[in-house]
């Protein structure tokens, strides 16, 4: 049991930002603003914090596949995650592993080997790898996988995912206007349509088959459309019973909303459009939003800018995405363009991550929370740089500069 002070930083404390000392003893904050006690980190000049918690991160597969079709060792792959994860300031990562009717990258065979390669490799891993199930919601049969991962050592969270209705949709209308997946309004194109090879094109490249294929595969797949219902339904009650965290994902109607939220969903990742997000807003979710949107200054795809929806209290976690250094590059983003003050920019990737995933005993500087914290190197004018990562007192990552 290590005892040890952060001396001289400046400390993200709850609502408030404070040059204080912060003591860890047994992985847990026991003093703040006491004498330096035990081992001491010299943090003058730095800034502390509370260590990011990624809810949304599918940057993993790069190391997957870091070439179309050219799949890396498992272990080799999950471990240099982690360790990107931990020089990050992450100290507690949901990975997105797709399960989904595709082949390939995103196959439910291959989502499930991640999962159990996570859990042997736990010993070895510097931070907290968690997973979300991106659960495609055409994928049936990815229902054993789900009620698998539900019952192992993590607690994962469910992402219900609908890209197959997103490329099904009639080809005059925009990703982000599309109805409702299962409403009568919802126009669908036509598969013999010289423009459903361009639109899947990239999705057949990466699931390593010929568009040909790929939309024969798709034209069966969506056969199941009838069936899709009783799955999500199926699902939302295992996931209710273990306790998971429940998102809906790309909501373009307060309809959507609405009806994974009746199914125990309360929370929207990446709503595309204002509706959805006031929709969640009403309603008392939380808004989940990508931190490369933020980083950026709006969204790859014509979506809502993430900037702007912080800057309207419309956002309560920024995820990594496809881009793990993304979550501090956002921070720094908002701050200098003065969305929101310091202290609540941090919060969107630290106390509102931990409440969306029902982690109570993380995500801020406090008396009794895990000490999970991130020291900064931040100068004034220059992007933050992680010179630490602590997760439950303990190092998980420690950088120090040529200067």
């Amino acid at each position: 049991m290590t005892l040890h002070t952060f001396q001289g930083a400046t400390v993200y404390l709850p609502g408030e930002i404070a040059q204080v000392n912060v003591t860890v003893f047994d992985g847990h904050i026991v003093e703040i603003d006491g004498p330096a006690q035990g081992d001491i980190i010299d943090a003058k000049g730095k800034t502390l914090a509370p260590a990011l918690i990624d809810v949304h991160g599918d940057a993993f597969e790069r190391q997957l596949m870091p070439r179309p079709g050219v799949f890396f060792p498992l272990e080799a792959a999950v471990i240099d995650t982690d360790r990107q994860l931990a020089s990050n300031g992450i100290a507690t990562a949901y990975h997105a592993v797709t399960l989904g009717w595709e082949p390939g990258l995103r196959d439910v065979a291959r989502g499930r080997h991640m999962m159990q390669a996570l859990l042997d490799l736990a010993p070895r891993l510097t931070v907290e790898n968690r997973v979300q199930l991106r659960w495609e919601t055409f994928a049936l049969e990815a229902l054993d996988v789900i009620e698998w991962a539900l019952g192992a050592p993590f607690l994962p969270s469910i992402a219900f995912n609908d890209h197959t209705s997103m490329t099904m949709r009639g080809f005059d209308v925009a990703i982000q206007e599309r109805a409702f997946e299962f409403s009568p309004a919802f126009s669908v194109a036509d598969l013999n349509d010289p423009r459903m090879t361009a639109r899947i094109a990239a999705k057949a490249h990466r699931s390593g088959l010929t568009n040909a294929e790929y939309v024969a595969l798709l034209a069966r797949v969506w056969e199941r459309r009838s069936d899709v219902p009783a799955a999500i339904d199926r699902v939302a009650d295992l996931g209710r019973k273990a306790g998971a965290p429940m998102l809906s994902h790309d909501d373009t109607r307060s309809e959507t909303r609405s009806y994974f939220r009746a199914l125990g969903a309360r929370a929207a990742e990446f709503p595309m459009v204002m509706e959805a997000a006031l929709a969640a807003r009403d309603s008392g979710d939380l808004i989940i939003f990508g931190a490369p949107n933020a980083a950026r200054g709006g969204s790859h795809i014509g979506s809502l800018s993430a900037g702007d929806m912080v800057e309207s209290g419309l956002c309560d976690v920024l995820a990594s995405d496809y881009f793990y250094p993304a979550m501090l590059a956002a921070v720094a983003r908002l701050d200098a363009d003065k969305r929101a003050d310091r202290s609540a920019i941090w919060s969107l990737v630290s106390a509102g991550p931990a409440r969306a995933m029902n982690l109570s005993d993380r995500g801020e500087i406090a008396l009794g929370k895990r000490a999970d914290l991130v020291l900064i190197d931040w100068p004034e004018g220059h992007a933050p740089s992680v010179l630490g990562t602590w997760v439950g007192g303990r190092c998980a990552y420690r950088g120090q500069s040529a200067g």
